[in-house]
């Protein structure tokens, strides 16, 4: 199979295999396709002068807190000694590391990229408290030698506005943008022609720049590792529920074209077996993506300042109760549905002519299931978000 990085390979392959009427050839494609691109890895470091704020931000862009277990340890003096990763507790295959802060007597900026083993990490994100100081422009100067990218972003704005707030006539735009073009300047002066400063606060993700940092970061990506990095994010906006919801609908085609593919071969009971294998693990995906779990609206619920159960209380799909194989066999086998399942089964028995019209029945029944969910589920997230910004 071509690298994966080459997205716009697959549905070239498809059509190719097709033109060859050879259907099981584009559908194990398709099947690499999505095993590869679950399967991804993303090494995300971050890294800045000890008391930046650092190790919080690697649990916040985790969706964790720092007193949770497996969360980085924090401080007001530097708390990590060496390189350690931290897995996403849904997405394993992303690991944000947190670095020993720059400039410590055990990493020197000249040599700090070879301690920490540079190779292995696919983007750096530069956290500052304060102004960026000389170590983190000398660290900026080496990633950018090699070709990586890297990202400025200025931490605790929730303690400068709270800071500035108690003075007459605050502005908050207006102070964040003094704030923003005091570090540009400060890396300017440093010779980083053109940087961009993403203002942010651990604590409160939603707010100040988070949104614009997240989505510059995915765009600057190759497309399989934006996926990974997209479904882990936080769903703290309406911005990433909907950029969640279209990810999550350019698969939909891939997964019901193997359904169809599957159904064409006559054994009786494989196409459904398959079909309720397909829904169970997307479906759950979307549950998990969209922070529709306990924890996730919990940790909504506490961010917010608002009863979990008044966000429980906008959740309409049945989905939300629980996702299991018997769940989606009662949805397979709904009123709508039934008759198309028995009619799919008496095709598949008909040889070749049976066959396609069979692949076609399963391709259009899987297609409507997933969609139907994923708009179902992505929904009742953006009521949850929405019910969360009302009561902020």
């Amino acid at each position: 199979m071509e690298n994966i990085d080459e997205v716009s390979a697959v549905p070239r392959e498809l059509e190719e295999a097709l033109k060859n009427n050879s259907l099981t050839t584009a559908a194990g494609k398709i099947q690499d396709y999505l095993k590869e691109i679950n399967n991804v890895e993303l090494n995300i470091a971050v890294t800045g002068e000890s008391g930046s704020g650092k190790s919080t931000f690697v649990n916040a862009f985790r969706g964790m807190k720092n007193n949770e277990e497996g969360a980085a340890l924090t401080g007001v003096v530097e708390t990590t000694m060496e390189a350690k990763a931290y897995p996403h507790p849904k997405y394993p295959h992303l690991k944000v590391w947190d670095l020993p802060g720059i400039g410590t007597a055990n990493f020197k900026p000249e040599e700090y990229l070879q301690k920490v083993e540079f190779d292995r990490f696919d983007f750096f994100i530069i956290v500052s408290s304060e102004r960026f100081r000389a170590n983190d422009i000398t660290l900026a100067k080496e990633i950018q030698k090699m070709k990586k990218k890297f990202y400025f972003v200025r931490s605790k704005i929730d303690n400068d506005m709270r800071a500035e707030g108690r003075k007459e006539k605050f502005d908050q735009d207006k102070t964040l943008e003094t704030i923003r073009q005091y570090c540009i300047k400060g890396l300017e002066d440093q010779g980083l022609g053109s940087p961009k400063v993403f203002l942010i606060s651990s604590f409160d993700l939603g707010h100040y720049d988070f949104n614009d940092f997240e989505e510059t970061i995915e765009k600057e990506l190759p497309d399989h590792k934006r996926h990974v990095l997209l479904l882990s994010i936080p769903n703290i906006t309406l911005k990433i529920n909907q950029r969640k919801k279209e990810a999550f609908k350019a698969n939909i085609w891939r997964l019901a074209f193997v359904s169809g593919v599957v159904a064409a071969i006559p054994i009786p009971g494989l196409s459904f077996a398959v079909d309720v294998s397909i829904l169970v693990i997307e479906i759950k995906k979307y549950y998990n993506a969209f922070g529709l779990d306990d924890k996730s609206l919990q940790s909504l619920a506490n961010r917010m300042n608002v009863p979990v159960e008044e966000l429980k209380a906008v959740l309409k799909s049945p989905l939300n109760k629980e996702i299991n194989k018997d769940v989606v066999v009662k949805l397979l086998q709904s009123a709508v549905l039934a008759g198309v399942t028995v009619v799919e089964y008496l095709f598949s028995n008909i040889p070749i002519v049976g066959s396609l019209a069979a692949a076609g029945i399963s391709f259009g029944t899987t297609e409507y299931m997933l969609r139907k969910c994923l708009n179902e589920l992505a929904d009742d997230a953006h009521n949850v978000l929405m019910k969360a910004l009302v009561n902020e």
